[in-house]
C-alpha cells in the first residue's frame, strides 16, 4: 500500500493532512521565519537557510522577501537563479527551475488542485457528530526550464512546463504548457510569437 506521501508524488488523491506533511510545513513555516527576517546583506546565513529547507539550490541564487513555500522540500533551484520579492510556491509536489531563470515579484507557483466536479471534490463520510466531508486534493509537478524569464504577478497552474527560453508576460496565468523560445501572455496564456532565433521564419 502507498503511503500518503508517495500517493502525493505520484499525483493521486493524497490526505494532505497527514502526519508526514504537517511534520514537513512546521518545519519549513519555521525557516521561513528565520529567511524573511534575516537582512539583506546576510548572503551565506540566508543560503544556509536555503539549503536546509529546499531539496536542491545551485550557486548564485537569490530569493527576496517575503518568499512563501509550503513543504519547500520539493523545491529544486539550479544555478544564477533571481526569484524577486513576494513569491509563492505551493510546493505539493516538485518544482523544478532552472539554470539562468529570472522570476519577478509576486509570481504563484502552484503544484496542488482539487477535482472541478462537487461531488469528485467533496466526499460526504458518516461520523459520531455527523456527516462530514473530505475534501480530494493531488499535485502535479511544475517545471520552468533553463533561461526563463518569467514576469511578475504571473501564476503558474499545476502540471505545467515552459519550455527553455520562454518569456511570460506579467499578469498572465498558465493553464497548458509553453513550447521553448516562445513569447506567452494573457489569460489564458497563449504564445504570442517566436524569440531567440530558433524557429524557422
Amino acid at each position: 500500500m502507498m503511503t500518503e506521501l508517495e500517493k502525493c508524488m505520484a499525483g493521486e488523491w493524497y490526505d494532505c493532512h497527514d502526519k508526514v506533511f504537517l511534520e514537513f510545513k512546521n518545519k519549513t513555516h519555521r525557516l521561513l521565519m528565520k529567511y524573511n527576517s534575516l537582512p539583506y546583506d546576510h548572503k551565506e546565513e540566508k543560503r544556509q537557510v536555503l539549503k536546509e529547507m529546499l531539496g536542491s539550490v545551485g550557486t548564485k541564487v537569490s530569493i527576496g522577501h517575503s518568499f512563501i513555500c509550503d513543504y519547500g522540500r520539493n523545491i529544486h533551484i539550479g544555478n544564477n537563479v533571481t526569484v524577486n520579492t513576494g513569491c509563492t510556491f505551493v510546493d505539493c509536489n516538485r518544482i523544478t527551475i532552472g539554470n539562468n531563470v529570472l522570476i519577478a515579484p509576486n509570481v504563484q507557483i502552484y503544484t496542488a488542485t482539487h477535482p472541478i466536479d462537487l461531488d469528485e471534490r467533496l466526499t460526504p463520510v458518516e461520523t459520531d457528530e455527523g456527516v462530514e466531508y473530505i475534501r480530494h486534493t493531488y499535485a502535479l509537478p511544475v517545471t520552468i526550464e533553463d533561461g526563463c524569464w518569467i514576469g511578475g504577478g504571473v501564476i503558474i497552474l499545476p502540471g505545467i512546463t515552459i519550455g527553455k527560453g520562454s518569456v511570460i508576460g506579467a499578469g498572465s496565468v498558465v493553464t497548458k504548457n509553453i513550447p521553448p523560445d516562445s513569447l506567452a501572455a494573457g489569460n489564458p496564456c497563449k504564445v504570442i510569437r517566436k524569440i531567440n532565433g530558433s524557429w524557422e521564419q
